[in-house]
């Protein structure tokens, strides 16, 4: 049974994390329908606080398509171009904008499965933002799905928010104290080491989660005057301060080795 004071946090925990949805109209066609469930997916993650679309108007079925699209709540960025990829381009751009300014989001939704997103994926990961990616069945790039925090079809949507009351209870059931938090964070650099992988911030926070069921990311870390992290680049710096691990740029060494090596 769900305590009074949990469902208070299940109402307003989420909004501490800002979701921003990224949607590619050229490579992912969304029914009026599964728009709005997607619309219902992020507004459960947290507070959207972005809603882009991007489709060219020279193209007469994206351009009717626009209107519903903008009905329901969507901003529609016009990228009238014949050039190939400029939607994309323009995506790309005003996402990393959108990453460098005090608006950033903690969840970016992207709507594609253009395998040339990859590399702007891997690049929010290294800032700690989570990804998540929905793409079409039959037309996603393989880099692309691995490189997700998490991947969904578009045609699971009502599936997803028919459960969309496990990501809030996730936040509230699943957290994690700093000192777990860093024995997790050594394990999982360790085991990226030892495969030969990167140790940048955003494969070590895609790990944690995985090995770590209790960790959900780096708001889940509580200190022990209960505060939590605001970025996964702040808990690694605590962890620095603390010589449990040394960083050099964007990737993790272990102490143990580098003392080992001298």
């Amino acid at each position: 049974m769900t305590h009074a004071n949990q469902s208070s946090n299940i109402q307003t925990r989420p909004q501490q994390l800002k979701v921003g949805i990224y949607y590619d109209f050229q490579n992912v066609y969304l029914s009026q329908e599964q728009a709005r469930l997607l619309l219902a997916f992020a507004n459960a993650r947290g507070n959207l606080i972005i809603r882009r679309v991007y489709y060219n108007s020279l193209f007469e079925n994206q351009a009717s398509a626009k209107e519903n699209l903008q009905r329901i709540g969507f901003k529609c960025e016009d990228v009238t171009c014949s050039l190939k990829n400029s939607a994309d381009n323009q995506l790309k751009s005003d996402l990393i904008d959108d990453v460098y300014n005090n608006q950033s989001p903690d969840i970016v939704i992207l709507v594609s499965g253009d395998g040339d997103f990859a590399n702007p994926v891997q690049l929010l990961q290294e800032k700690g933002i989570y990804v998540i990616i929905f793409a079409q069945r039959g037309n996603v790039k393989q880099k692309l799905k691995e490189r997700a925090d998490e991947f969904n079809f578009v045609d699971e949507l009502p599936q997803l928010v028919s459960n969309n009351t496990q990501p809030q209870t996730t936040c509230i059931e699943f957290q994690i104290n700093y000192n777990e938090a860093v024995e997790c964070l050594i394990e999982s650099t360790k085991t990226s080491l030892d495969q030969g992988k990167r140790t940048v911030f955003g494969c070590i926070d895609k790990l944690m989660r995985k090995r770590c069921h209790r960790y959900q990311g780096f708001s889940s870390i509580s200190m022990s005057d209960g505060k939590k992290f605001k970025k996964f680049s702040q808990f690694i710096d605590a962890a620095v301060r603390d010589g449990k691990v040394k960083k050099q740029g964007q990737e993790l060494f272990l102490i143990e080795l580098d003392k080992l090596a001298a």
